[in-house]
């Protein structure tokens, strides 16, 4: 690996052990085994570094949440269907058990991202392509082919739905919602939204 790439290794490291706030450039750099000048040279600053590895972070565990990697046909039930809704939740679900310090670092930057301008502009950025790479779970469309409707809309419904279970597994992993019930309160909406 070349600098940039040992960069941003020693940056995932030092997140998932310290945080944003608590990270240093001396401690990415000892972590690395390069030197600061390189963390401008690549990167431009500690903090753009820090969010590019946070985003690398973020995708490898959104690559768990389709059991099939980046294709389709590991999902067996038919897309768009409530049957689909809850197979792709429970990957989810356990994909988001099994990488808890990643969803930490996201709250620590909800909670500190005005401290971290940077970084947070980085992030708003990358919202739209976390959206967009929810759906074709759910809809079996490929990413390039959703439209900037289904985008903004049902995207933003899975990411809302993602961030709140997020919550609920950080705060009380016990009593989260599983993907059964998730599936059992969509069911319900659609049932009372379409009666009368």
């Amino acid at each position: 690996m070349g600098h940039r790439e040992d960069l941003l290794e020693g940056a995932k490291r030092c997140l998932l052990e310290k945080g944003f706030l608590r990270t240093t450039a001396r401690d990415i750099v000892k972590e690395s085994g390069t030197n600061l000048a390189s963390i401008g040279y690549h990167y431009g600053s500690k903090d753009a570094l820090l969010a590019q590895a946070y985003v690398s972070l973020v995708e490898a565990t959104g690559d768990r949440f389709d059991p099939g990697g980046a294709g389709e046909g590991a999902l067996a039930s038919a897309p768009g269907s409530l049957e689909r809704f809850q197979e792709v939740w429970s990957h989810i679900v356990n994909a988001v058990g099994e990488s808890r310090a990643i969803w930490l670092l996201s709250f620590e930057l909800i909670v500190q991202g005005d401290r971290m301008p940077e970084v947070r502009r980085m992030l708003v950025e990358a919202e739209e392509q976390g959206r967009s790479g929810l759906l074709p779970l759910f809809n079996g469309i490929p990413e390039e082919e959703q439209g900037k409707d289904a985008v903004d809309s049902e995207g933003r419904f899975y990411q809302t739905l993602l961030q709140g279970l997020m919550v609920q597994m950080l705060f009380n992993p016990e009593t989260a919602t599983d993907a059964a019930q998730l599936t059992e309160g969509l069911r319900r909406v659609i049932e009372g939204a379409t009666k009368g």
